[in-house]
């Protein structure tokens, strides 16, 4: 089983610039797709059923901001669209499909770097996300949540940290939530379960020249249930073309759906 996940930076843009032809070429089973700014209406066919896929997704209510998706090898037995919390939901930030035991998620946490008021949304969504993945691991369902988590959790998952230990995405209290959900949760951290020491960074900033000299940060994940993740035989991160600020995660699990 092939899942990846790829924050899109506006799905329009990302499709110009050739994710979609790469895609098909992967041999994937789930595609999870973030931050697609777009409405259904304005998606190409193209982008609503690419060939051999069945396509899901939460859009956020305002035009060109958010949302995620996620494309599947088969249709799914359900879907879940939504925390069934309005105010997140109105953000388009959570898709979840289930196949049997299994359920996959496409998520794409709240950034909170341009202003306070953001970060504290980021908290809400975070003590409110809580709560869903404590049911979530405690249900007995393999689980997959995969997106852009915008929060890099240690030193090695960016580059410069000793610089961002007051900004965004690497706060002392980011880190320790994204540390109590990995281990009260017992949720694995997949990438860095398989590379104990390879930083692995998924986003670039546009600034200067982060991503020629690959001063990155380490924020898109896939999180798993402790039997599942087992299972993950090898993974990479995509840099052989560039569809975004982020590059695609790509993970092998030893796994049938």
């Amino acid at each position: 089983m092939r899942i990846i996940s790829a924050n899109l930076n506006g799905i329009r843009s990302a499709t110009s610039k050739g994710f979609l032809t790469w895609l098909a070429s992967q041999n994937a089973d789930i595609i999870g797709v973030q931050e697609l700014k777009a409405q259904a209406a304005d998606l190409s066919p193209e982008m609503q059923s690419p060939a051999g896929f069945t396509a899901y997704f939460h859009y956020a209510e305002k035009k060109g901001y958010s949302g995620v998706g996620l494309y599947c090898r088969r249709a799914a037995d359900q879907v879940i669209v939504g925390l069934g919390i309005p105010e997140i939901d109105a953000e388009g930030r959570y898709l979840e499909v289930r196949f049997g035991n299994l359920s996959v998620i496409s998520l794409y946490l709240p950034s909170g770097s341009s202003s306070e008021e953001r970060q504290a949304v980021k908290f809400v969504f975070l003590k409110h996300f809580w709560s869903h993945l404590a049911t979530l691991s405690a249900s007995g369902r393999d689980v997959i949540v995969m997106g852009d988590w915008n929060i890099a959790h240690n030193e090695i998952d960016l580059k410069n940290w000793k610089g961002n230990l007051k900004n965004s995405g690497f706060l002392p209290e980011e880190r320790a939530w994204f540390t109590r959900m990995l281990n009260e949760l017992q949720l694995v951290d997949v990438w860095r379960t398989l590379y104990p020491e390879v930083p692995g960074y998924t986003w670039w900033s546009n600034r200067g020249q982060a991503y020629a000299k690959d001063v990155g940060w380490r924020i898109d994940y896939q999180i798993a249930t402790p039997q599942l993740a087992a299972t993950a035989q090898q993974a990479y991160v995509y840099k052989d073309e560039k569809f975004s600020d982020h590059a695609p995660l790509v993970i092998d699990y030893d796994y049938s759906i």
